[in-house]
């Protein structure tokens, strides 16, 4: 069974934990949807030094954790998806499942008439004037897979820039890119809020995985 979570604003290492336990110990598979208070996280290939201002003089945390990737932020207005779904117990299994939700992304940005929405070739994530002149960086993708009782799971996912404070993303290499910027639907003049990019990404995760039985309330422990 799928189960998606509205979980509202979870610090980053409850998100974390709680992403753990599901994937390593429950049947199902899980949507779970949330911001973050403010916090930059690196990847397992994160260079320290892409990170230029202690995180605490700006009012943010700093997580080490296990997603691939480098350095990124997560704070209010940015809308975040964790899938912690079963896949092939295979090497191709990770690259599949990135291209999926890649296109999860795609397609939600479509159906709320985002223009130029796309991949960009060598950088990972979801771009705006991807094929043009000044390709912007509106949606970071880190992932890893783990055993649990289930099988192959993953873990991590997607952060939309719905409304986020872009001046957040000046104190690191954001996912180690210097010389690309990174922008928000807010800021490319779409007025949407995070609840509205939230459902039309739910709906199209769903006709990718399948429909899931939806909660608001936040889910504590692994059972259903």
């Amino acid at each position: 069974m799928l189960r998606v979570r509205r979980l509202g604003r979870v610090p980053y290492e409850e998100a974390w934990a709680l992403q753990r336990a599901l994937a390593s110990r429950s049947p199902d598979d899980y949507l779970l949807v949330l911001e973050h208070p403010p916090v930059y996280t690196l990847g397992v290939r994160a260079d320290p030094a892409h990170v230029l201002v202690d995180p605490a003089t700006v009012g943010a945390d700093l997580v080490t954790t296990d997603r691939g990737g480098d350095v990124t932020y997560h704070g209010p207005g940015q809308l975040v998806l964790y899938p912690l779904l079963t896949v092939a117990d295979d090497p191709s299994a990770g690259p599949r499942h990135v291209h999926a939700l890649e296109q999860v992304v795609l397609d939600t940005l479509a159906d709320l008439g985002v223009p130029a929405a796309g991949r960009l070739p060598g950088y990972p994530g979801i771009w705006l004037d991807a094929e043009g002149p000044r390709p912007r960086k509106v949606a970071a993708i880190g992932v890893r897979t783990i055993r649990g009782d289930a099988g192959r799971r993953t873990l991590h996912g997607v952060a939309l820039n719905v409304d986020v404070d872009l001046t957040m993303f000046d104190h690191i290499v954001p996912c180690g890119i210097a010389d690309l910027p990174v922008t928000s639907l807010a800021a490319e003049g779409m007025a949407l809020s995070v609840d509205q990019v939230a459902e039309a990404l739910l709906a199209r995760a769903e006709a990718t995985w399948g429909e899931g039985e939806r909660s608001t309330a936040a889910t504590s422990s692994p059972g259903p």
